[in-house]
């Protein structure tokens, strides 16, 4: 083991899949294992350490870990003082925002969060729910819910729950009548280790090679041969992220074409490539892209 290790929270749970696999997409191997709380990865220099991502920004702030992964919604939650590194745009379900959302069950008179007051609302988001209805002047009585907190909603007058799909919410017969907080996956760091040069570095890299893995997932490769001719015409239909890269060829009434487009354009671009005359038309996933 090198003296110099980054101490590196994973998410345990229902992220940690999502999480293991995009590590993986950037170039580190983690050994996935649901039960091994101290996975093994092959890189010397950083020791994972698998835990809840409500409880990840308190031994990020607490510096018993130096960096770790975990939701926007936690940091409010827990009122940790910590670095955010950046935003990592990838969750268990989808790319888009989460939402912690004020539900009630379909039936319930309850039409706006006015109508709560001096009702209950259960919720794990207990100290942002509170917050919440304290800016909007309700009084309402929080209860902390130890998770299946849809179940509760015909307990209580209204529940807080999180929602990346809705499709819980409606498999439960519940409305939503208001978004609490909206949260995204957040790569943070403990303030005294990002002071430090060889854990500021070493995170920093992390962050370029995750983001970069996020960024390759939709976007595919392509390459083809084009008579030189229609050189202008080919490049009027081609999106790129930049300038395409153009490349001789032996036969010099060809050359090459490579760009990296987005993976739904590619379905109809490469058919209309096909008829502008473009050749040898090749595609293929991408690990990274960096900007």
């Amino acid at each position: 083991m090198s003296e110099k290790v980054l101490k590196l929270g994973i998410p345990a749970g229902s992220l940690q899949k999502a999480t293991i696999e995009l590590f993986k997409r950037a170039g580190f191997n983690i050994a996935d294992s649901e039960r091994d709380f101290l996975p093994r990865i092959d890189d010397e220099q950083i020791q994972p350490i698998c835990l809840r991502a409500q409880e990840m920004s308190k031994y990020v702030a607490d510096g018993v870990l130096d960096a770790g992964i975990t939701g926007y919604d936690w940091i409010v939650e827990n009122e940790s003082d910590v670095v955010e590194v950046g935003e990592l745009a990838y969750s268990k379900a989808t790319s888009k925002p989460a939402r912690w959302v004020l539900a009630v069950p379909e039936e319930s008179k309850v039409a706006k969060p006015e109508d709560l007051r001096g009702g209950i609302v259960a919720t794990e988001l207990a100290n942002v729910t509170k917050k919440y209805f304290a800016d909007k002047k309700i009084d309402v009585k929080i209860e902390f819910s130890w998770g299946a907190t849809e179940v509760k909603a015909r307990l209580v007058d209204a529940i807080v729950e999180l929602s990346e799909t809705g499709t819980s919410l409606l498999a439960n017969n519940l409305r939503v009548i208001d978004t609490v907080i909206t949260s995204t996956t957040r790569f943070i760091a403990n303030k005294k280790s990002w002071e430090d040069k060889f854990k500021r570095e070493k995170i920093e890299n992390i962050a370029i090679l995750l983001n970069a893995a996020i960024d390759a997932r939709d976007r595919v490769g392509l390459k083809m041969n084009i008579k030189r001719g229609d050189l202008e015409s080919i490049l009027k239909i081609l999106p790129a992220e930049k300038s395409p890269t153009i490349s001789d060829l032996a036969d010099s009434d060809y050359v090459a074409i490579e760009v990296i487009v987005e993976g739904k354009v590619e379905r109809s671009l490469v058919p209309a490539l096909k008829r502008a005359g473009a050749s040898g038309i090749i595609t293929y996933p991408l690990n990274k892209v960096i900007h």
